[in-house]
């Protein structure tokens, strides 16, 4: 009898479920609720109202504290579970949730246990949002899954009177086969970046001597150019100063040997010379003759070369005699019109 006596007081004061705590306080009429904790109390069997924190005073035997509800932050681990990627690949992922109480009514009636339905929704809806990634996109939108995950927890959950803050995937686990074709993924592409890297060195290395050889041809042409500048308004300036005036001096001794007497023979004769050592040198410089039709007659030749420099020599005598003043007129009678006179007279 004693025993059935407890049995039925521990079915009357049974823990209800609850977090934090390991038993329900007992009712003795004044009760000191703890900050940022709800306790529901039900009077007869039905909710009656929630106890805020601080003192708070209840009918004994009338009054029962049902649930006791935490309004902290929770955090619960989500076992790990097997996904299905969109590319058919296996990954064993596991996580992290943040919870909080919002609404202690919601939470103590809405559901019998609220963390294993959070954490049962939770793995479901990662398995959904994994099946709509490859297995790239797994790792690349960690983040936007996460997010995904925490709006379809809250939608929800609503009814339960708890809110997900955040969602975190702390592991995520390949096959063997899979991670080592990444591992040689990740190598090749490296590879790739390394080359590719090389390349561009070797270019910009290409690059940076063309355009030293480029410099370097530009300034050694710019160098050749002033030293020839140089030069010719140096020495080669004066040297054709100097050529210019022996020439002139030369010209001018050839002019006046020209004017003395003989002097256009003596020229004339230069010139049958030379013509007659010009068709001489035909021969030697080139396969191709030019020859006029009477030369076997060197007395014609030459006759043709002095014709040539009498033409010439023409135009400027008679220049010469044009440029000259005219004669005084003698005011003495010429000497035969004197002996005519004289003879006249005698008679």
């Amino acid at each position: 009898l004693q025993r059935s006596q407890q049995m039925k007081r521990s079915a009357w004061l049974a823990p209800a479920p609850c977090r934090l705590n390991s038993g329900l306080p007992m009712n003795i009429g004044v009760l000191f609720v703890p900050q940022q904790e709800a306790w529901v109390v039900e009077r007869m069997g039905k909710f009656h109202r929630i106890l805020e924190p601080g003192l708070n005073f209840l009918i004994p035997l009338l009054d029962r504290i049902r649930y006791v509800q935490s309004l902290k932050e929770i955090v619960i681990n989500v076992p790990e579970q097997s996904a299905v990627t969109l590319d058919n690949v296996t990954l064993q992922i596991d996580g992290v949730l943040y919870l909080r109480v919002m609404d202690p009514y919601k939470a103590s009636y809405g559901v019998e246990d609220p963390e294993y339905a959070v954490t049962q929704l939770a793995q479901t809806t990662m398995r959904s949002e994994l099946g709509k990634l490859s297995l790239d996109r797994v790792f690349r939108e960690r983040e936007s899954l996460n997010a995904n995950i925490v709006d379809a927890i809250n939608q929800a959950s609503d009814c339960w009177g708890i809110r997900c803050l955040r969602y975190e995937i702390k592991d995520i686990h390949v096959p063997p086969r899979v991670k080592e074709s990444m591992q040689m993924q990740v190598e090749a592409e490296r590879r790739k970046r390394a080359t590719v890297l090389e390349s561009e060195g070797t270019r910009e290395s290409a690059i940076n001597v063309a355009e030293g050889q480029k410099q370097a041809q530009i300034l050694a042409s710019e160098a050749e150019k002033a030293e020839q500048i140089n030069k010719a308004a140096g020495r080669e300036a004066n040297a054709m100063l100097v050529k210019a005036r022996a020439k002139a001096e030369a010209i001018q001794l050839l002019a006046a040997a020209l004017a003395q007497q003989h002097g256009s023979a003596a020229a004339s004769l230069s010139v049958a010379e030379q013509y007659v050592s010009a068709f001489a040198k035909l021969a030697k410089d080139s396969n191709t003759l030019l020859l006029p039709a009477n030369t076997g007659d060197v007395t014609n030749m030459v006759a043709q070369a002095l014709g040539i420099y009498t033409a010439l020599s023409k135009p400027q005598a008679v220049k010469a005699q044009e440029e000259m003043p005219p004669a005084c007129e003698d005011p003495q009678p010429p000497a035969t019109e004197v002996l005519k006179a004289e003879q006249a007279g005698s008679s």
